[in-house]
């Protein structure tokens, strides 16, 4: 079964609708997908709904934005419900995000001499139901430079840039324990993405070439598999083996992990928005694993 496990939409820092979304997967030949919006599932009826409609196979999802310091380690949930875990974590994400959006804030503007306003940030914060996200800071500051939004988000705002704000942010070991709390299977997103480099070299990284970083990477490699493994330890159910941004080798790495530990593989495009090169249903991922899925409460 054709599916793509990895979507955004309005309801986070996507740029569609759940049932636009829905009708995209459906173009791109998708049989089964997830929405997995960051920190809050306010979109998932919609998604459902507009599958039925479609006859697309559709599974709930979420991703929580979790950190280890300055190192991204998202963890994807499915199948998670909307009990009284799920509702104090989105209370808890609400008001963090706040935090966090109006420190980011703050500091783009000192660093800019700007005076951008959360009024002009909230402009970009479409789903008001669900928690502020830092690229919607992001897209006010590229509105009001004329400025290309991810290469702002790469000077200003990403890890040990002048504008980053690493307040309120959840462990991704606490991640893993809420998916599960929430009735759900807990993945680890884009593994490949994980960084765990030391202070100095993650200060500068952005920085680097493009050999420099993957260099880098090659060097800490071991310090991302400890983390990985440390998660399996603490209950991680699979791991996102097939993702927009892994090369051919980390893709077939990732397999290789996740099979000698009796892991889900999952895989899914990370899709946003045009204009970039994630596209709905890329890489192609044929899921023998759908019925885990599908069996999920909460499925259509």
């Amino acid at each position: 079964m054709r599916a793509d496990l990895h979507l955004h939409t309005l309801c986070s820092d996507g740029a569609f609708s759940p049932a636009e979304i829905a009708r995209r997967c459906k173009s791109a030949g998708v049989e089964l997908f997830s929405i997995t919006d960051h920190d809050n599932m306010s979109g998932l009826a919609e998604g459902a709904e507009a599958a039925k409609a479609l006859g697309l196979r559709f599974v709930r999802g979420i991703e929580i934005s979790a950190y280890l310091g300055a190192t991204k380690v998202h963890v994807l949930g499915y199948g998670c419900g909307e009990g009284e875990a799920y509702f104090n974590f989105l209370k808890e994400r609400r008001e963090g995000a706040r935090i966090r959006a109006e420190d980011a804030l703050k500091k783009a503007n000192a660093a800019l001499s700007l005076s951008v306003t959360m009024e002009d940030v909230e402009l970009f914060h479409v789903k008001k139901e669900a928690p502020i996200h830092t690229m919607h800071v992001v897209s006010a500051f590229a509105d009001r430079l004329s400025a290309d939004k991810g290469e702002l988000y790469s000077a200003l705002f990403a890890p040990f840039a002048p504008a980053y704000s690493d307040l309120c942010r959840p462990l991704p070991a606490d991640a893993v324990r809420l998916v599960h709390e929430m009735g759900g299977i807990a993945v680890l997103a884009h593994p490949a993405q994980i960084l765990v480099l030391p202070a100095e070299l993650s200060a500068r990284f952005r920085l680097l070439s493009p050999k420099e970083r993957e260099e880098a990477k090659q060097t800490f490699r071991g310090a991302r598999d400890a983390l990985i493994r440390e998660l399996v330890s603490a209950g991680l159910d699979g791991i996102e083996c097939y993702h927009s941004t892994h090369t051919l080798s980390e893709t077939e790495e990732f397999l290789a992990f996740a099979r000698a530990r009796g892991l889900l593989v999952t895989g899914g495009s990370d899709f946003h928005s045009d204009g970039s090169p994630r596209k709905i249903g890329l890489p192609a991922f044929d899921t023998a694993d759908a019925g885990a899925f599908l069996s999920l409460k909460g499925s259509v």
